[in-house]
């Protein structure tokens, strides 16, 4: 028997119409507040949980008569509801379960000591685990489904604050489209809406997978920001979530999943309740959570079944607040199964939320929801071969093209009013004067360029200024050409002077797409040649960013030993959908020495004539690059690129041969180098980023045709060059190296009182490097090589590596303010060489989850 009671207190009739319930939940003979009961609207994703006192609450603008209580061990009830009015509901559910003679419940009531030892939780959970191999979709020999993913998100604040902004209360339109039933006490704003709807196919053995994407459809921001770039960071941030896994990625960090291999040792378990369903199913309902609550792990409970399968039927878990992720201020994960054919359980409808904010208790944030659903899934049905043919993911031709009645048809759940509208209301606003001349001074300062009419744009802004000991004072002016100019073919330039030497510098570059797409999107087929007369630093290798840049124009120690380079260049790109590339081109390269850099022959060393100085090198090389980055991610932009760190590694195989002859070249020689980087995840210790690499140099040249070793003397932190290292320290002809930087992700600070409420993060790090110079590269050796630099009181500058490693470690502190780092960097060895520090302190920005 099953009772309920509504009464309706304070019945108004709710701004655009919308219906709020709100009630508590009990057991219609005890009277206990029933806890995770499902409270939803037929037919619709709108739906909530009660919570420990069993109340709940839900909002919404769609038109409904009747919300659905559902709870295990408990008959599904249907209650009728007004309308466009605000109602209290005090429902009371009766048992429909079989209780079971063997059930132990045990509550985090209980004043006891929690052990795993004779804990039937525990047990429980070793059973999932052992029994995951067959539980999940790989089992099976043959699968194929349906999947519709919609994403979204929103700005997040209350309704008044969002109708007076600044920015939007221009935008009446845009302002009118507000949603009150997501977020509690809030509105939701959305303005980015991406739909797909795909069918996927699984092979065993041998192992294939083949998606066809069928329908496609998103927001369009236009040429301010790119809906390819927005959909890969997206897709980056809300990945796939497999409870089988041991770790769950959200958010750019890993969460140790609830039955993980090792989940016993990092999570306590509580077994509530053993039910039967009206279908006769047996489940189990566990409760969990961290043992240290800071910790990368969730909160929550899940149902499994009890027929021997140990198969996860229903998953409701969420972060604590104390854990250590920025900007996050609540992240909740819905998974639900259904029953396949054989008994076994399928995931059929995955939600993941998470609503972001600079801090826990602003209003103003932002709102994220990803929900993929899963229809006809069919297990065990061979496909021939055909389908398995071709690109691993095909999108087909009309897949972007399809109208909304073929959406409303394909959609496994219908979209609210609000997000309806997003689509409509964002087209009309990306096409408002006003809103593009926002948008272009906001992409100025984040971007770094600043449009001067639809086809130009100038920067990077943070170069125009900057200095160094030997120009001086230096300002740049530079420009390219937009998309809107051309998707094939792209114009780069810039102009400097630097007012001590009094010279010129430019640059004039092009690049020509053979694809009908731009030149950075993937998979790229493109020409580029370019022209270059500037500066250089020889050895200084920055990771994203411009030499240039103000910032770094501060450095420690003598640093004014520069090159000016003439170089002509010329290469072709060509990139695979299996992530393999390659790349060869030409360059004529004309250096002279600047500053206190001199090119000195050794010469006959007998006499006291002085060294015969050579006022520059020209060296013509033609190179090879080829490149496997498997299963890379990237966050794509219409101008950049920017790979994703990933548990798959990435290989860089280079090689070169200088030409003697050609264009003036002066020497004959070849190089060959190979890099291998990869990030090795640790679960709950953390992650490790790995960098190997090692070169051999072909043939006799001079110093600044050997590999002058990556160096940093600026204050910024460079995760792949050796910071406490001086410019053009050291040289080889053959080398190998490795790096390893390694995060803890707070495993350490979370378990010291005070220290975790700051939520910083530890960072250790160890570079070593070995390498020589064969005696026919030895100036010592050879009259005909240029002398190894010296600094100006005539000490020497440059050495070999010949007795033992370069090393250099640090151990840093991360997540300051949510985006910076600062390390503490010691040199290890060769610190008799002169004018070295053993110590230095180097900071870095980072943004990150």
């Amino acid at each position: 028997m099953v009772f309920f009671l509504g009464v309706n207190t304070n019945t108004v009739r709710a701004q655009s119409a919308v219906t709020t319930i709100k009630g508590t939940v009990r057991d219609a003979i005890t009277k206990e507040a029933l806890i995770g009961v499902s409270v939803f609207i037929p037919g619709t994703s709108a739906g909530t949980s009660t919570d420990y006192e069993g109340n709940f609450s839900i909002k919404t603008n769609q038109t409904t008569d009747k919300i659905q209580v559902s709870y295990l061990g408990y008959r599904t009830i249907t209650v009728p509801v007004t309308p466009g009015q605000e109602q209290t509901l005090h429902v009371k559910l009766e048992t429909d379960a079989k209780q079971l003679s063997e059930v132990v419940v045990v509550g985090k009531k209980r004043k006891v000591k929690y052990s795993n030892k004779n804990n039937p939780a525990v047990d429980l959970i070793r059973e999932i685990v052992a029994n995951k191999p067959k539980n999940k979709p790989e089992s099976y020999d043959f699968v194929q489904y349906e999947q519709y993913e919609k994403m979204q998100l929103s700005l997040v604040n209350t309704p008044e604050k969002l109708k007076r902004n600044i920015f939007l209360r221009r935008y009446d339109f845009i302002t009118s489209n507000l949603d009150t039933t997501v977020v509690e006490g809030k509105a939701i704003l959305p303005f980015f809406m991406q739909e797909e709807v795909t069918q996927h196919f699984y092979q065993k053995d041998p192992a294939k997978r083949k998606q066809i994407v069928k329908a496609e459809k998103k927001v369009d921001f236009g040429e301010f920001i790119d809906n390819k770039g927005m959909t890969a960071y997206m897709q980056h941030m809300y990945r796939d979530i497999d409870i089988y896994e041991n770790n769950i990625t959200i958010v750019t960090n890993q969460f140790l999943s609830p039955i993980a291999d090792m989940a016993p040792t990092f999570y306590r378990f509580y077994l509530k309740d053993t039910v039967t369903t009206e279908t006769g199913q047996q489940l189990a309902e566990l409760h969990f959570e961290p043992r240290n609550p800071s910790a990368f792990m969730f909160t929550g409970k899940l149902f499994v079944t009890l027929d021997g399968t140990y198969a996860v039927q229903r998953v409701a878990m969420w972060v604590d607040k104390s854990v250590n992720i920025n900007w996050v201020r609540d992240l909740k994960i819905d998974l639900d199964f259904e029953r396949n054919n054989d008994g076994r359980y399928h995931l059929s409808k995955s939600q993941l939320r998470t609503d972001f904010g600079i801090t826990q208790n602003s209003d103003m944030g932002f709102y994220g929801e990803r929900v993929v659903s899963f229809r006809d899934f069919r297990i065990n049905e061979a496909q021939p071969a055909s389908v398995y043919e071709g690109e691993a993911v095909v999108k087909q031709t009309d897949a972007v093209a399809q109208d909304e009645s073929y959406w409303s048809a394909v959609r496994h759940d219908s979209l609210s009013a609000v997000e309806a509208n997003t689509y409509t209301n964002l087209d009309s606003l990306v096409n408002m004067k006003s809103f593009q001349r926002t948008m272009d001074w906001a992409t100025a300062l984040i971007a770094g360029y600043k449009r001067m009419g639809p086809n130009i744009e100038i920067g990077p802004l943070n170069t125009f200024y900057s200095f160094n000991p030997v120009e001086g004072f230096r300002l740049r002016f530079g420009g390219r050409t937009t998309t809107n100019f051309s998707k094939k073919y792209s114009v780069e330039t810039y102009a400097a002077y630097g007012f001590k030497d009094e010279k010129w510098k430019y640059y004039l570059g092009g690049t020509y797409s053979l694809t009908d797409r731009s030149i950075w999107e993937f998979p790229v087929r493109a020409i580029r040649v370019s022209y270059q007369k500037d500066t250089k630093i020889p050895g200084q290798e920055l990771q994203f960013v411009q030499e240039d840049n103000f910032l770094l124009s501060f450095k420690r120690g003598e640093s004014d030993k520069l090159l000016y380079n003439e170089t002509y260049n010329i290469e072709y790109l060509r990139e695979f959908e299996n992530h393999l590339s390659y790349k060869f081109g030409f360059r004529n390269w004309r250096q002279s020495p600047a500053g206190s850099l001199q090119y000195a022959l050794v010469g006959d060393q007998t006499g006291d004539a002085e060294p015969l100085q050579l006022h520059h090198l020209t060296t013509s090389e033609a190179s090879l690059e080829l490149r496997w980055a498997p299963n890379e991610k990237f966050l794509q932009g219409k101008d950049y690129r920017t790979p994703i760190a990933s548990k798959y590694p990435v290989f860089t195989l280079r090689g070169a041969a200088g030409l003697k002859g050609p264009f003036g070249g002066q020497f004959e020689y070849q190089r060959v180098a190979l890099n291998v980087n990869k990030r090795f995840y640790l679960s709950q210790l953390g992650y490790s980023d790995v960098v190997t690499e090692g070169g051999y140099t072909f043939g006799q040249v001079p110093f600044p045709l050997l590999t002058i070793h990556r160096a940093n003397q600026t204050y910024s932190y460079q995760l792949q060059s050796y910071n406490l290292m001086n410019f053009l320290e050291f040289v080889s002809d053959q080398y190998s190296s490795i790096n390893i930087d390694h995060s803890f992700n707070g495993f350490i600070f979370n378990k010291i009182p005070l220290i975790k409420k700051t939520k910083l993060r530890e960072f250790i790090t160890f570079k070593a490097l070995y390498g020589k110079v064969r005696s026919e590269n030895r100036p010592e050796n050879n009259p005909d090589l240029l002398r190894y630099p010296t600094f100006s009181d005539g000490r020497q500058a440059t050495f070999t590596l010949e007795d033992k490693p370069y090393m250099e470690a640090s151990v840093g502190i991360g997540n300051i303010f949510n985006f910076f780092r600062i390390d503490l960097v010691k040199r290890l060895t060769y610190l008799d060489n002169p004018n070295v520090s053993e110590l230095g302190i180097r900071g870095r920005f980072k943004f990150d989850f």
